[in-house]
């Protein structure tokens, strides 16, 4: 830090106090004997005032004037004489060395001029002047005048005392700035570091929240300004963690917000590519042969026939895909609804293998269901129905060798296993992860040949995920197997 505070306010306390002290001793040995003589000649004129409020000369000799006069003399050291107005000029009343204030009133009143006076102010009734005493070489104030009863008066102060005082107080003053200075400089110090440490540490602790370290609080205390100000800190550290931690949050929604966003623009990419190449080949078998009837390539019925086989076949192979594209894409962007109900999964299993008994004999495939007993699942019953349908659908399409697809329900704790296995060929090793993922297929000749899309194992994984369960496939020497589970109810015997 290149100018501290704690040094700014301790030089600029300690420079004010070294001026005011300075200032002081200056004034005071300019001012304050000049100052000291003007309220001596106040004290003169009051004293005048006093011994001017008599009216009868007698009162002059009283015991009461003797005593108040003689005490305003002693208390300012006044020396004073009162004469009458005879030509003898004889002293009738005379307070501290008067019989010498004689000697300088006779002088005044004959109009004897002494060089060493200096007139300060002169009224009609009297005179107040500055004189050097020729005997001693002392200064004094003096006044001198008549009074009201027609007697003389005069009146004197020493000086010398004055600037007696005048000097003792400089020489006082003067050790009194030494010793005030040091201790100021000390008090100031010590006053400066203590205003000034809690403001270093507030400016510590604000470099630090500027380095997002929140965990720096002030400790220093305090009910004033800067204690407020500390505990202000300490909550706007919090409020600012607080904010930065939302604000966190809210960046990395909008950051999966943005994946998601790119993940779906490349779903979408990939879904459009899928769906142009899987419609390309049925659209263009469709075309061909209904240009073949148009021309009558073939005059007889039965290749019409065939033709128009041909393409209704592709027509409604194009109408399955389409569904389950629909399907799938109600699963995979949550608007499908789940309801779990509670139901027979084996019931379930019955009326599927039922359904597709045609197809199997037509694959002289054997299916092996030997489960009686009604085992029940909470599960959404239709979307069960479309797993256990996919699974030997897919089965059926790739069972061989022993062309045997097996069946079995086992309960395994809370859970209901339910395996779809068929003799054949394994899926290769590299294969086993992709085949979830819509229209991947493993074997494209022969997906073709029985008019797969690679759609409906999609399904099946859309389905689960939405069940929140486990599925998955494991490869056997003679064939493979594909299975799911579904939460069992706990009341079942």
């Amino acid at each position: 830090m290149k100018r501290s505070l704690k040094k700014q306010m301790a030089f600029f306390f300690i420079g004010l106090m070294a001026f005011i002290l300075a200032a002081n001793w200056v004034i005071n040995n300019a001012f304050l004997e000049n100052y000291y003589i003007l309220r001596k000649q106040n004290v003169l004129v009051d004293a005048y005032n006093a011994i001017n409020q008599v009216e009868d000369v007698e009162d002059y000799l009283g015991a009461e004037f003797a005593n108040s006069v003689s005490g305003l003399c002693e208390k300012n050291n006044i020396t004073m004489v009162i004469v009458d107005n005879s030509e003898k000029l004889r002293p009738i009343f005379g307070v501290n060395d008067w019989d010498v204030m004689a000697a300088h009133l006779w002088e005044y009143i004959i109009g004897v001029e002494d060089p060493s006076e200096i007139i300060i102010s002169e009224q009609d009734d009297y005179t107040i002047l500055k004189k050097n005493d020729r005997r001693t070489q002392m200064d004094s104030l003096e006044i001198w005048g008549m009074l009201d009863t027609g007697y003389y008066f005069a009146m004197r102060i020493p000086l010398e005392s004055i600037r007696e005082n005048v000097r003792i107080s400089n020489e006082f003053l003067t050790y009194f700035s030494i010793i005030g200075i040091i201790l100021s400089i000390i008090i100031i110090w010590w006053l400066a570091k203590k205003f000034t440490d809690p403001i270093l540490e507030l400016t510590n602790l604000s470099k630090r929240m500027a380095d997002l370290d929140f965990d720096a609080k002030y400790t220093s205390g305090g009910i004033n300004e800067i204690g407020q100000l500390g505990d202000h800190f300490n909550k706007m550290a919090g409020t600012l963690e607080d904010t930065i931690s939302e604000l966190k949050t809210a960046n990395n929604e909008l950051q999966k917000d943005i994946e998601k966003k790119t993940q779906i623009d490349e779903m979408r990419k990939e879904f459009l590519a899928n769906v142009s190449h899987e419609l390309k080949t049925p659209i263009a078998l469709i075309q061909g042969y209904a240009e073949g009837l148009k021309e009558c390539i073939n005059d007889d019925a039965q290749s019409r026939d065939f033709y128009c086989e041909v393409i209704m076949d592709e027509a409604s192979k194009m109408n399955q895909m389409v569904k389950k594209l629909l399907t799938l894409n109600q699963l995979e962007f949550g608007n499908d609804t789940v309801n779990l109900d509670r139901f027979d999964i084996i019931n379930l299993i019955k009326e599927v293998i039922q359904s597709t008994n045609i197809l199997a004999q037509q694959k002289h495939a054997k299916i092996i269901f030997q489960e009686t007993k009604p085992v029940y699942v909470w599960a959404d019953e239709y979307k069960v129905e479309e797993v256990v349908t996919n699974y030997i659908s897919n089965a059926l399409n790739h069972v061989d060798g022993d062309r045997v697809i097996e069946v079995k329900v086992q309960k395994q704790g809370e859970k209901v296993h339910v395996s779809v296995f068929n003799t054949g060929i394994p899926i290769p090793d590299e294969d086993l992860d992709n085949i979830w993922i819509k229209f991947y297929k493993v074997d494209k000749a022969r997906t073709r040949e029985y008019g797969g899309n690679g759609i409906g194992l999609s399904i099946v994984k859309a389905i689960m995920d939405s069940f929140h369960q486990d599925f998955g496939v494991v490869n056997y020497d003679n064939g493979v197997e594909f299975w799911f589970e579904l939460d069992g109810d706990e009341l079942q015997v």
